[in-house]
Order: structure tokens, then sequence, then C-alpha cells
């Protein structure tokens, strides 16, 4: 018999319910949303089609909301419980994830000038850099979840 407890073999979410964790069922939307707005300002430097700009820009918007909800159930689990911040992941993962919103609400500020210039060539940049960024936190997301097992039933 073992004197480790099974909290400490799998830290609890804190943000949960019916004890699901919050965060990785939120973060596949802004996921999408981020990839999708480099798709459509992609299209719309490609067409000049202006329909691809407002894609982008609504993108980006519903993107940014569900982020911040993201974050929110996210900073809920790591400021809530030790045993995540103490996972060699959780720092790299919080502050990646950070800067990708912050790009995002940024993007999302650029995208509201007239397309052309919501697009070219800062929107896409944005676009770009923020997309760039998300297989490294996902990475380290899914490590913190597989690895270390937070938010895992025991």
């Amino acid at each position: 018999m073992s004197d480790v407890s099974p909290q400490s073999i799998h830290p609890a979410a804190t943000a949960e319910v019916a004890g699901h964790p919050i965060h990785p069922m939120l973060v596949p939307i802004p996921i999408a949303c981020f990839t999708g707005a480099l798709l459509t300002d992609i299209a719309y430097v490609v067409t000049a089609e202006i329909m691809w700009a407002n894609f982008s820009a609504w993108l980006l918007v519903v993107g940014v909301f569900f982020g911040v909800l993201a974050a929110i159930a996210g900073l809920i689990d790591f400021f809530g419980n030790r045993l995540v911040r103490s996972q060699t992941p959780a720092w790299p993962h919080l502050l990646g994830n950070a800067v990708a919103l912050l790009l995002a609400i940024f993007n999302a500020a650029i995208h509201t000038r007239d397309a052309w210039t919501s697009v070219w060539p800062m929107g896409l940049v944005l676009s770009a850099l923020t997309v760039l960024i998300l297989p490294i936190t996902g990475w380290l997301g899914w490590a913190l979840v597989y690895r270390h097992g937070v938010g895992v039933a025991r």
C-alpha cells in the first residue's frame, strides 16, 4: 500500500461541471475560430472578396469570446489547485495561451478596419502567429492531461 494520495496522482480540475473539466470543453472553439480566421484571411488576400474579411472578423470575435471563457476556466484550475501549478507544462501552457489570446484580441481590433487594411499585412500576420502558438500550447495541455493526469477522473 502506498502513502501517495489519489489527488497527487491526478490533480483535480477546479472548474468543472458534473465532474467534467470545463477548460478542455471550451478550448476547441477558439482553436477552430482562430484557424478559420487564418484561412479566411488567406482567402481574402488571394481573392479580395469582402466576404472573407467579414468571416475573419466574426471568427475572431467568437474565438476571443470563447477564448476568454476558456481562459477563466483554465485560471480557476491553475490557481485553484497548487498541484496543477506544480506540473512542469502548466506555466508555459498558461503563458503561451495568454500570448495567443492577446494576439487574437489585438487581431480582432485590427479586423474592425476597412477590409484590405484589416487583413493585409497585419491581420494575416497576427492570425498566423496566433495559429502557430496553438499547437505548442495544445501539446502542453495534452501533456498536463495525459502525462500528469490533470482533471482525469480517479
